[in-house]
């Protein structure tokens, strides 16, 4: 059976429910206590569902981190440097909560397990550093930056690294106030870029919605 085939009987809404359902129970018991049987209680299905469309734990992780999490950041395009990166940080920030809980019920379970191990770099990381690649490409096609610029090649290192290594150095979230100062002292002089005044950030509503529509527009393809 093709996966196109597995997916034909699930719509968007519905898969989205599976993905929510599964990364609410990693955040609730860590990923030890995620089971098939138990997204399927909370979702209100056969489990036999879920185990035809993603076949092991793994996989469903994978499925939920890369629909839910990814698409936001590789929609973005304002035209400029300044405005990715920032669009990517205020992404980034409205999420850092339920994402550094998510990805410390994780780490430790991926040290044990190759299968997942693969899985989140493949669904989570790997996404996240090509679209903010992208941005620096776009950037260096427009004449915003050199293309030997040193700095380069580091800036998705140091956006994703920090949204990760917060919560640890300093026991809070990389919300979206804190990336925007990190971009404007550590990221923006180091490109060369001269940054202007912070756009009015948007309320919270739109980019959960803007994510949200992007989600289901990427549940809709085939994976």
């Amino acid at each position: 059976m093709t996966p196109q085939q597995r997916r034909s009987k699930i719509t968007p809404e519905r898969e989205l429910e599976f993905y929510e359902a599964a990364l609410d129970l990693l955040r609730e018991g860590g990923y030890d206590a995620l089971t098939m049987e138990g997204v399927a209680a909370r979702t209100r299905c056969g489990k036999s569902t879920l185990y035809r469309q993603w076949r092991t734990k793994p996989q469903l992780v994978a499925a939920a981190l890369r629909g839910t999490r990814c698409l936001a950041l590789a929609s973005v395009d304002t035209g400029t440097l300044e405005g990715d990166l920032r669009a990517a940080a205020c992404t980034a920030g409205a999420g850092s909560g339920r994402d550094t809980t998510l990805m410390h019920a994780l780490s430790h379970a991926a040290l044990q397990n190759p299968e997942l191990l693969r899985a989140l770099r493949e669904a989570l990381i790997e996404p996240e550093i090509a679209a903010i690649d992208a941005m620096i490409r776009r950037a260096v096609a427009r004449g915003e930056i050199a293309a030997d610029n040193p700095a380069a090649e580091f800036v998705a290192a140091q956006l994703i690294g920090v949204v990760r290594a917060r919560p640890m150095l300093e026991g809070r979230h990389a919300d979206e106030d804190y990336l925007a100062r990190f971009l404007e002292a550590a990221i923006f002089p180091a490109l060369g870029l001269r940054a202007g005044p912070c756009a009015t950030k948007a309320p919270r509503e739109s980019v959960t919605r803007t994510a949200r529509e992007g989600v289901l527009a990427g549940v809709a393809r085939p994976s």
